[in-house]
């Protein structure tokens, strides 16, 4: 099976209390898609200004990743800076410079259309809307989101949960869009709003899957250290679905495995700046981390 990715592709400035790291290569479509590519080909759906030179395209080359659907518009490429406090557990935005994706309209190319997986990544819920109207076959549709989203435009976002199979969000996201505080009653909520699983990212205490049929918690990987946070969400995103594609279904022990498998990439991640670490890694590496996961984690009854 074949991912279908639609977000942004950036260039960002990251400060945390491991250094400081300018101009890199960023944003949830870069994450997700070089991430995925270690499961699964991957077809990109995103926006890049004058300024995204062919150095940048090879980040993507030599991988299963189809550009087709990478659009050049005239102007600069979408950039952000931040930085991170002693704890790294949330990011506090300088600087946004929308550029090129503030007039982004995805358009999906007919060689895409054929995808059975798809996420659509931290955009406007119209246009994310627009996009899974463009592929009504897709078997599954995993949608991310955030509080801008959720405070701004709340009708639009409850149209398109209704059109999805999986959210994924943090627990401010889900507390804000659910209205419970209560984790599971939270989930419920989002499930009677459309999809049927919902995960929620927690960031150094793991994650956790709620579907109607089952709950599911992975811890996080217990790095010695962490460089840069950025990402990790998109590349936990990557790691889940890319794994499903892989798998070919998504049977309760394929959504756990994937779980694992999404945890494991956005640990090492966070190893680095940027997609430093994520670029360099082998699947042997993945692998014997996701066995280390399943060495930590299991135990007879």
């Amino acid at each position: 099976m074949s991912v279908l990715v639609v977000g942004s592709v950036a260039f960002d400035c990251v400060r945390t209390p491991s250094g400081q790291a300018d101009n890199i290569l960023g944003g949830s479509a870069s994450h997700f898609s070089v991430t995925a590519s270690y499961f699964a080909p991957v077809n990109v759906v995103a926006v890049v200004g004058d300024d995204f030179g062919e150095e940048h395209l090879e980040v993507f080359r030599g991988r299963p990743i189809r550009l087709d659907g990478l659009e050049r518009a005239p102007g600069k490429t979408f950039r952000w800076r931040g930085e991170y406090p002693e704890n790294m557990n949330e990011a506090k935005t300088l600087e946004t410079q929308l550029n090129v994706f503030e007039q982004f309209n995805p358009k999906i190319p007919p060689a895409y259309l054929d995808s059975e997986l798809v996420f659509l990544g931290n955009i406007d819920p119209t246009l994310q809307r627009r996009v899974r109207e463009q592929i009504p076959k897709a078997r599954l549709v995993g949608l991310d989101t955030m509080n801008y989203w959720i405070t701004g435009t709340p009708e639009e976002l409850k149209k398109t949960l209704a059109v999805v199979d999986l959210v994924l969000v943090n627990e401010t996201e889900i507390r804000m869009l659910s209205g419970h505080h209560n984790l599971r009653k939270a989930a419920a909520r989002i499930h009677k709003m459309g999809p049927r699983m919902v995960v929620v990212k927690r960031g150094e205490y793991g994650v956790i899957m709620f579907t109607q049929g089952m709950t599911f918690f992975v811890p996080a990987y217990p790095l010695e250290e962490v460089h840069d946070p950025t990402g990790a969400g998109d590349s936990f995103a990557g790691g889940f679905m890319g794994y499903l594609a892989q798998a070919g279904d998504f049977s309760e022990s394929s959504l756990r495995r994937a779980m694992v498998y999404g945890s494991v990439m956005a640990s090492f991640a966070v190893e680095g700046f940027g997609l430093r670490r994520t670029l360099s890694l082998t699947r042997g590496e993945i692998d014997a981390r996701f066995r280390e996961f399943k060495s930590m984690t299991h135990f007879d009854v």
